[in-house]
C-alpha cells in the first residue's frame, strides 16, 4: 500500500525527475521518460526524415526496423490513409528525399489487403516521378514480394502513360540505378507499346539502335535519343555543345570526356533545371564557368533569387543547405576536388533556403527557440546528408522562424548536471544564448551551433531558465530528439509551472529532429504540438498553432 501511495503521489507531484515516469510517459532510449508518439506521427517522421545514418541510440538498420513496425500498424488501421499520406508528402516535396515515400509505398504494395495494394500501385506514377524513383521502388518492392500480375501492370502503366517525348527523356536521363535498368523492367513487365513512338523507344531501351545516321531522327519525340547516340561519337567540345543546345540534352547524356569543358557546361546551364543547377554549382565553379563576373554566374544568381522558381522546382531546404555547406567549404565530401566559392552564389543559396519553405506568416508572438545541443543530437545525419547532424540542422530550422518573427530569442541547451555541460553561457548551468540574427548566414549558424559544448539532455531547461530569469514568452519551440533524462523536472511540468507563475498561457512546439518514437509534448495538452523537423510545412504550421488556428 505504501508503494502504491508513493506512485500516485509521484504522478500528481508538480516536480518529478526525468529519470522517473509521470502519467502518459514511457522509457525512452536514454534512460529517461518521454511521451511515446503514436504510429501515425512516427510514420510521418519517417517519411520526412528517413532513417539513414541511424541515431545515437539506434543503428540505421534498427531505426528502420522500428519505423517499419509503425508502418505495418498504420496499414492495419487504415491502408488508404497510409497511401494518401505517402502521396501528399511526396507530391508536395515536403521531404528532403523521396526514398522513404518509395519504401513505404513498396510496403503498402506488398501488404495482405487487396484494396490497399491496388491503391498503392495506382499511386506509383505520383510518387515515382522519375526513372530513378522507379528503380528505387523496384529495389524496395523486390525485397518484399514476388512480381505478380498487379505489380507488372503497374510498372507497365508507368511507361505506357507517358508521352513519347517524356518517355524518351526518362529512358535516356535515368538509365540504371540500384541494380535495375529500363531494359530489366520493360522485359519484366511486358509493357505493350501504344504507338510506334513507344515501340521504337522501348526497342532502343532493350536492344539499342543498330546504327545512328547523320540526319536527326524524323520523329520529333525520338530526336533526343538520336542526339544522345550522336554525342557519344562527338569529336570535339563544340560539336558536343551544339548537340546539347539543339536537342536539350541533360548532363547525364554527356560523355565523361566532355564533363570538364567550360563550353559544354555553358550549353548545359542554358536549360538546366534549378535542382540540377544547385547540385552542380561546385563542378561549374571548379572548371571555371562560374566566376565573380561571368555571365553564367548571373544566370545562376537570377535563378536562385527567383522565389517562385525555387518553389516551383520543389527544391527542398535540405538540398539547398547541403549544397551551401559543400559549396562554401570549397572541397568535396568525396575525392580531392577543390574550388574557390563565388560569394554572391553563397549568398543566393542562403536566400533560396528561406524561399524553399514558402511564405510563412509572422504572428507577433514572443518566441524562445531552444536548440538541443546534447551529445545524442550530434549523431546520425538528417535525411542521410553527410555531416548534417540533428543539432546542426536544428540551427537552420530555427533561422526560418527567426527571419519572420520580430520577438525571438535563441538558446542552446544540454544538461545542467555536473560533467554534462557544466556552468557555461550567461551563468546558467547547461544553457547559453546564441547570437543569431536575421543577417546571420545559414552556414555560419550551423557552424556556431556545431561548436557548442555538449553533454546530457535536459529538455526542461528552456522553461526553467525562462521562469528563473522572468523572461516572457508565448511560445517555446524545442528542437530535439526527445531523449531527455538528466533534469530534476519533466519538461511538461516545467511548462505548467511557467504558465502558473507567469500567468502566460505559453505553448510548446516540439520539433522532432530524429525519426524515433518519442516526444516531450503531452498529446493530451492542447497547448503542446509535435511537428517534424525539415518538413517544409512545419514553419507555417507552427505559426498557425501560435495563433490558435491549429
Amino acid at each position: 500500500m505504501k508503494h502504491l501511495t508513493s506512485i500516485l503521489a509521484r504522478n500528481h507531484a508538480p516536480v518529478t525527475p526525468q529519470s522517473e515516469p509521470i502519467r502518459g510517459t514511457a522509457p525512452n532510449s536514454a534512460g529517461g521518460f518521454s511521451f511515446p508518439v503514436d504510429n501515425w506521427t512516427r510514420f510521418r517522421r519517417f517519411l520526412i526524415l528517413g532513417s539513414e545514418g541511424g541515431s545515437y541510440y539506434a543503428s540505421q538498420r534498427a531505426l528502420t526496423t522500428q519505423n517499419l513496425t509503425a508502418i505495418f500498424a498504420c496499414l492495419d488501421e487504415n491502408g488508404a490513409r497510409v497511401v494518401r499520406e505517402i502521396v501528399e508528402i511526396s507530391v508536395a516535396g515536403r521531404a528532403p528525399k523521396n526514398d522513404a515515400a518509395l519504401f513505404a509505398l513498396a510496403i503498402a504494395a506488398s501488404c495482405d489487403n487487396d484494396a490497399t495494394r491496388k491503391l498503392a500501385l495506382d499511386a506509383l506514377p505520383q510518387v515515382a516521378r522519375t526513372g530513378t524513383h522507379l528503380f528505387h521502388f523496384a529495389a524496395f518492392v523486390d525485397a518484399q514480394r514476388g512480381w505478380g500480375r498487379g505489380l507488372r501492370a503497374a510498372i507497365a502503366r508507368w511507361y505506357g502513360e507517358k508521352s513519347g517525348r517524356d518517355l524518351a527523356f526518362q529512358l535516356l536521363k535515368y538509365q540504371a540505378r540500384d541494380g535495375w535498368s529500363h531494359r530489366d523492367l520493360l522485359r519484366l513487365c511486358h509493357a505493350k507499346a501504344a504507338s510506334e513512338t513507344q515501340n521504337i523507344a522501348f526497342g532502343w531501351a532493350t536492344r539499342g539502335w543498330p546504327s545512328v545516321g547523320e540526319a536527326p531522327h524524323p520523329n520529333p519525340d525520338l530526336v533526343q535519343i538520336w542526339a544522345f547516340e550522336r554525342i557519344k561519337r562527338a569529336q570535339s567540345e563544340v560539336e558536343a555543345a551544339n548537340l546539347i543546345r539543339d536537342y536539350e540534352l541533360p548532363r547525364e547524356a554527356v560523355p565523361t570526356q566532355f564533363l570538364t569543358s567550360v563550353s559544354v557546361w555553358e550549353a548545359l546551364l542554358e536549360r538546366m533545371p534549378l535542382g540540377a543547377t544547385v547540385r552542380n554549382l561546385a563542378t561549374m565553379t571548379k572548371i571555371g564557368l562560374l566566376t565573380p563576373k561571368s555571365d553564367a554566374t548571373q544566370t545562376v544568381l537570377a535563378a536562385l533569387r527567383d522565389e517562385n522558381r525555387v518553389r516551383r522546382a520543389r527544391l527542398h531546404p535540405i538540398a539547398i543547405l547541403s549544397a551551401l555547406r559543400t559549396y562554401v567549404g570549397g572541397h568535396g565530401v568525396r575525392g580531392n576536388a577543390t574550388w574557390m566559392p563565388v560569394g554572391a552564389i553563397s549568398d543566393a543559396l542562403d536566400g533560396a533556403f528561406y524561399a524553399a519553405f514558402g511564405g510563412v506568416e509572422a504572428t507577433g508572438k514572443r518566441f524562445l527557440l531552444a536548440l538541443d545541443v546534447s551529445g545524442s543530437m550530434d549523431c546520425g545525419a538528417v535525411a542521410g546528408v553527410p555531416g548534417l547532424s540533428p543539432r546542426a540542422a536544428s540551427a537552420a530550422m530555427a533561422l526560418v522562424t527567426n527571419a519572420v518573427e520580430d520577438d525571438v530569442q535563441i538558446v542552446g541547451f544540454t544538461s545542467a548536471v555536473s560533467g554534462f555541460g557544466g556552468l557555461w553561457g550567461g551563468g546558467t548551468s547547461g544553457l547559453t544564448p546564441i547570437g543569431l540574427s536575421r543577417k546571420t548566414r545559414l552556414d555560419h549558424a550551423v557552424k556556431t551551433v556545431s561548436r557548442l559544448p555538449m553533454g546530457g539532455t535536459d529538455c526542461a531547461l528552456p522553461m526553467t531558465w525562462a521562469l528563473e530569469n522572468r523572461e516572457k514568452f508565448d511560445v517555446f519551440v524545442v528542437y530535439t530528439d526527445s531523449e531527455t533524462w538528466a533534469g530534476r523536472i519533466h519538461p511538461v511540468q516545467a511548462l505548467r509551472q511557467y504558465r502558473e507563475k507567469t500567468g502566460i498561457a505559453a505553448k510548446l512546439v516540439v520539433v522532432g529532429m530524429v525519426s524515433n518514437g518519442f516526444s516531450i509534448a503531452d498529446p493530451n495538452d492542447a497547448g503542446m504540438l509535435d511537428v517534424v523537423g525539415f518538413d517544409t510545412a512545419t514553419p507555417q504550421l507552427m505559426s498557425e498553432f501560435a495563433l490558435g488556428a491549429v
